[in-house]
């Protein structure tokens, strides 16, 4: 099969200049800059006129729910939003049911998607408080890390034992991918809000109970077990700028960061019109918080954007602060909302494909994506601006069947994309006979 991309605008490593792609196979073969056409035959000629052509987008986190919580999500579902959202390669987390923290539920994952998902895929492997002892026997050209909760989130997979946390850090040879949350602060003002608020507080207190100071908290003892045991600290869904500042004293080949496009979008002043819709954890917090995640975004003290996509269904977003589910459903509308901070002068284009595509491929040592390169894997999206339509509940394609962006328009739309040489998606169209690729890591 060859596959000629032509007269598109590529992005890719740092620059933006007119060209071709030539896809054999799975892999591209060759990248023509210009408008010169190849003489040669092909079996399919894809015209990217007045589009931007993109590597395939890397999710470095997302909660697929499967196995055992699939009444919200499952593999087949989230990776056909996946497809319809740009994203090629996703690592899919362990608090599922049951959660990915023993050899045998890992290797149970990965059969699922080899039958059911529909872009590439891996999954990080979930620590706990006894179960260090499995990291060696981890496959580390399989998986991108561990996932380390220090702190409540959904799946109650807390670890908290300081004898435990310092075994995982000096033990992991891994990137340890980090939900940085202080319990015990959370508990102290969940309870004070109860007793202020009653039992179930309103969802705009969610960002005090969930507070900078137990972000703060976690995350900095995170930063001191790293650089104690050196580490490759790897935190989640940063959001604070109080967290910020300790992102310029640590090594930075040890120490990186996460920040989703939700924190980077909304703040504390749309729980008023969303309400629980965009309940998270950690919570999305104030103006103040989100402006300065957006200036470490353009300044390079962020290293990667990754959905932490975590569907439920709407029934269980019902209630406030105690009773609402934490988590919502982004990953098909992930690339198009960081365009739209692009039209806004957050950040450049170069800069997206950088955390959006780059930054995950060298950070967790993936093998042949996230660039367009010669000999790398033909994982390509094409992308179209200035085409404005707007999210309805008919293009949703999580299984949860809602999103926060709902009746939200926006100029960018994700074309097509490419996934290992195979269109997975085209206008509006996911091929749910295409089966992607296990990822290997370096």
């Amino acid at each position: 099969m060859r596959l000629l991309i032509q007269h598109g605008t590529l992005v890719n490593e740092n620059n933006i200049f007119d060209g071709s792609i030539i896809v054999e196979d799975s892999k591209i073969t060759k990248i023509v800059e210009g408008n010169t056409i190849p003489n040669a035959s092909f079996d399919e000629v894809i015209d990217a006129s007045g589009c931007f052509v993109l590597p395939g987008l890397i999710d470095d986190h997302v909660h697929f729910r499967e196995p055992g919580l699939t009444e919200k999500a499952d593999i087949d579902s989230e990776s056909r939003a996946a497809a319809a959202g740009g994203i090629t390669t996703y690592f899919d987390m362990p608090n599922t049911n049951p959660q990915t923290t023993t050899l045998q539920a890992l290797e149970d994952k990965f059969a699922l998607a080899a039958q059911k998902s529909h872009v590439n895929y891996s999954f990080f492997f979930g620590a706990t408080n006894n179960n260090v002892d499995l990291f060696s026997q981890l496959d580390p050209h399989r998986i991108p890390g561990i996932k380390l909760f220090m702190g409540s989130s959904t799946g109650n997979m807390l670890v908290d034992r300081r004898e435990a946390l310092d075994k995982i850090f000096s033990t992991a040879t891994m990137p340890i991918m980090v939900h940085c949350e202080d319990t015990e602060i959370i508990n102290r003002n969940m309870a004070e809000a109860k007793r202020l608020y009653g039992d179930d507080p309103k969802v705009t207190h969610h960002p005090e109970i969930r507070s900078t100071e137990a972000c703060y908290q976690s995350t900095k003892l995170a930063v001191e077990l790293a650089t104690k045991h050196h580490a490759r600290l790897h935190i989640a869904h940063l959001t604070t700028a109080k967290e910020l500042e300790l992102l310029t004293s640590s090594p930075s080949h040890l120490l990186t960061c996460e920040v989703t496009p939700s924190h980077l979008y909304f703040c504390d002043r749309d729980y008023n019109a969303l309400g629980t819709r965009i309940k998270c954890n950690p919570a999305i917090k104030s103006l103040a918080d989100r402006d300065a995640l957006r200036q470490a975004v353009a300044d390079g003290r962020v290293t990667v954007i990754g959905t932490d996509h975590a569907p439920h269904l709407l029934s269980q977003k019902e209630g406030g602060c105690s009773k609402a589910a934490s988590g919502m459903p982004m990953i098909q509308f992930s690339l198009v909302t960081m365009l739209e901070l692009v039209d806004q002068g957050v950040l450049t284009l170069e800069r997206l494909v950088e955390l959006m595509c780059h930054n995950p491929a060298e950070l967790f040592g993936v093998r042949g994506r996230g660039f367009l390169r010669e000999g790398y894997q033909a994982d390509i999206v094409l992308v179209r601006p200035n085409t404005g339509w707007t999210v309805t509940k008919d293009i949703i394609l999580s299984k949860c069947g809602w999103s926060p962006m709902e009746n939200h328009m926006y100029l960018w739309r994700v074309e097509r994309t490419i996934c290992n040489g195979h269109t997975v998606y085209c206008d509006g169209v996911v091929d749910t006979n295409y089966i992607g690729q296990p990822v290997t890591f370096r």
